[in-house]
């Protein structure tokens, strides 16, 4: 659940930031770090959706189950290191004048 509501908080950063347009300071960055980040996101979702299918009690499959847990451990550990960047670049939204 902490992974969806990740995906969906870099989702309205994502559309924040292309709404501000190239007039935001740090568009390119900001935009290429969300974009990272989302994908990665995805692919360690799917990682994680072939190491739960798979049978961990098959002797065979253990070595390549347990390479798979450190890529997504070591994707997962990326992803939040990315999003600290995000974060230090402060997305913020339009100012609106109620």
């Amino acid at each position: 659940m902490l992974d969806v509501a990740l995906l969906m908080a870099n989702a309205s950063q994502l559309k924040v930031v292309l709404e501000q347009g190239a007039d935001f300071h740090f568009y390119a960055p900001v935009v290429t770090l969300i974009s990272i980040s989302l994908c990665l996101q995805v692919a360690v979702g799917v990682l994680l959706v072939f190491i739960v299918r798979w049978n961990l009690n098959d002797e065979q499959k253990q070595r390549r189950l347990s390479t798979m847990e450190t890529v997504a451990t070591g994707l997962v550990f990326i992803i939040v290191a990315v999003n600290v960047f995000i974060t230090a670049f402060g997305v913020r939204g339009p100012n609106r004048g109620d």
